[in-house]
């Protein structure tokens, strides 16, 4: 793509591309009838290995045990996946409870209470929780951990250490050429609702495709070689979706956000490679991992062969770039469950803990699959974003064995006019805003 300039033509800058969605998808699989006790037994085997591998350079000298072979007073390690007991956790059996429930309140957006408590599972039992190095508050339901301790005359488990999964490999980013690539990170676009203001998104299109500002900007704007979309690009009117007939009228409705997105998306892949991830408010199924939305939605964009329908999780690879991301849905069901000061430490636990949604399929909607876990994160990221959160926020986490991630949270762009940027080179990013002003 070139985009004019009184100085003669910039030429779009290229970039290698290798999708990595092949874990995500569910095409091959077949439900059978399965219940969801089967992807916790293949995380729990997983992780447990993984776990075990790791012993001999935490604590060699103790010997490791399932639940119902602890001993009283005697010091051991145990791994299985953590439940978390939690008192206001909503439960559909409470709506049809005869007995009015005297728990007061509470706010709608955390459950999180004083009263919480954690237990340990494994093939063999479970066994009670207890000591202030395991905080409810942070830890949720379907984490895999390894625990040093004994268990007390109560019948607890008295925890003295806890060994998380930690983050995995990491390959080496290349050796940076000097010259700058950029990433468009975008989401919450929600066409079609009251809120989206349609000159922001085509103030948004304009400026990436380099017909909008002068000739620097329209430099920067060659520099882009991959745009992301992050869930939720459209919204419907509630109304029209109660289960009901839709009239000609209703139907038309219905389909003008989509046909609006369309043309906008047209205008993008005609000049830069764009993925489009489904989120929660779009036309895709609800249980992750979301499937690609169907190309027949885009009938413009999709003849381009910049465009991509890709899944919810995203992985891809740019310039050997490693990048993984959602929808938001992950890190947003744990700020449900658990308390963190900031998005971005939920980010960072679920790299920690090696498993991109843990609360899956216990408060998450999730594929119920029978022999593997694909929320399991085999290989660390470089870049790791999440959709449609309520502001931009940005920082670089560390491993102990020197791997370093790019942790990007990615605002709605319906309510900020805000999208990001991200740096090839040196994965540094920074906020692209479009309102009544535009500022960079």
């Amino acid at each position: 793509m070139e985009v004019d300039s009184e100085n003669g033509l910039l030429q779009r800058k290229q970039s290698t591309y290798k999708s990595l969605d092949e874990t995500f998808l569910i095409e091959k699989e077949t439900y059978r009838g399965q219940q969801y006790s089967q992807i916790y037994f293949a995380r729990l085997h997983l992780m447990r290995t993984m776990l075990y591998s790791l012993l001999p350079t935490w604590k060699s000298h103790l010997p490791s045990c399932t639940v119902l072979q602890l001993e009283q007073e005697k010091e051991c390690i145990i791994v299985g996946t953590l439940y978390k007991h939690m008192k206001l956790k909503p439960s559909i059996l409470d709506e049809y409870s005869k007995e009015r429930s005297a728990i007061p309140l509470v706010q709608p957006h955390n459950f999180v209470h004083s009263d919480d408590y954690l237990v340990l599972e494994d093939e063999s039992g479970r066994v009670k929780l207890r000591g202030a190095l395991l905080s409810p508050s942070v830890y949720v339901t379907g984490i895999v951990v390894a625990l040093h301790g004994k268990e007390t005359g109560a019948g607890d488990f008295e925890v003295q250490d806890v060994l998380e999964a930690g983050l995995p490999h990491q390959i080496d980013r290349p050796l940076t050429s000097g010259e700058d690539k950029f990433v468009v990170f975008v989401s919450g676009l929600s066409v079609g609702s009251t809120s989206a203001n349609p000159l922001h998104f085509q103030l948004f299109v304009d400026h990436i495709t380099g017909h909008l500002g002068d000739e620097e900007e329209q430099g920067m704007a060659a520099q882009i070689v991959q745009v992301v979309i992050a869930g939720n690009s459209v919204e419907f009117a509630r109304g029209l979706l109660n289960g009901q007939n839709l009239g000609p009228r209703d139907q038309s409705k219905l389909s003008e956000p989509i046909k609006e997105l369309d043309i906008l998306l047209t205008q993008i892949a005609a000049g830069i490679p764009v993925d489009i991830m489904p989120g929660e408010a779009d036309p895709a199924n609800f249980a992750l991992p979301q499937q690609p939305l169907h190309r027949c939605l885009f009938p413009g964009s999709a003849e381009f062969n910049t465009f991509r329908s890709c899944t919810n999780p995203h992985s891809f690879e740019l310039d050997n770039v490693r990048f993984l991301g959602t929808s938001g849905q992950n890190i947003d069901d744990l700020a449900k469950y658990s308390d963190a000061t900031s998005k971005l430490k939920f980010l960072e636990r679920t790299l920690r803990w090696r498993h991109i949604a843990p609360t899956a399929p216990n408060t998450l909607g999730c594929y119920p699959f029978t022999d593997r876990d694909p929320f399991f994160i085999e290989m660390c990221p470089h870049v790791y974003f999440v959709g449609n959160q309520d502001k931009f926020d940005a920082s670089v986490f560390k491993g102990s064995d020197g791997q370093v991630v790019r942790l990007v949270c990615i605002p709605k762009f319906s309510e900020t006019g805000t999208a990001v940027m991200l740096n090839l080179r040196n994965l540094e990013c920074h906020a692209l805003t479009f309102g009544s002003h535009f500022d960079s």
